[in-house]
């Protein structure tokens, strides 16, 4: 299709628009200056493929959108990997190690019924239906000792340390609380 378009035209009409646009997903004037080039350097030479001159505002934002994404894509293609970043199950369980005896100590401060339910399934590998027979509790009991025991002792680490977590919810750091207790291994 012939259009009456051009690219000074464009430039004159959205430069100013479009800058804007990069600018707040680049968070950089110089790097959404060179992307405002190249994003009017695939006007200028895909100009003739605007099929409808009606939807020219969502084609250049389009063609803009692209060339941020193209620059993100190659920008994480090309970052080298730091050889001395520790595998994800080394850092837990380096957590894990540390935060043990906070753990330990908060099974023990567990009332009884609650503790054994603990040890027995998280220590002992029990499954629930096992301890609902070795306890002689219902299956729906022996589950709802279980996870009131792991919601009681997270409380107490959640009280006593701060956590941050990864996207997935996994732990990877804590940092012990000023007021944290006395049964928190975390500050020793």
């Amino acid at each position: 299709m012939t259009t009456s378009l051009t690219t000074e035209s464009i430039w004159r009409d959205f430069h100013a628009q479009l800058f804007t646009f990069i600018r707040r997903r680049v968070r950089d004037d110089a790097l959404a200056d060179d992307l405002l080039q190249q994003v009017f350097l695939r006007i200028h030479t895909r100009i003739e493929t605007l099929r409808d001159e009606t939807k020219l505002n969502a084609w250049i934002y389009q063609i803009a959108r692209n060339v941020i994404a193209d620059h993100y894509r190659a920008k994480s293609e090309a970052a080298p990997l730091d050889q001395e970043i520790p595998e994800p199950e080394q850092a837990r369980d380096n957590l894990a190690d540390q935060l043990a005896p906070s753990i330990r100590n908060f099974v023990a401060a567990l009332p009884p019924a609650y503790r054994d339910a603990f040890l027995l399934t998280e220590v002992e590998g029990l499954s629930q239906v096992e301890l609902a027979q070795q306890l002689g509790l219902s299956v729906s009991g022996a589950k709802s000792r279980v996870q009131r025991a792991r919601a009681q002792v997270k409380q107490m680490l959640l009280d006593c340390c701060h956590f941050e977590f990864d996207r997935r919810g996994g732990v990877v750091n804590y940092y012990p609380r000023i007021d944290c207790c006395e049964q928190c291994a975390c500050t020793n």
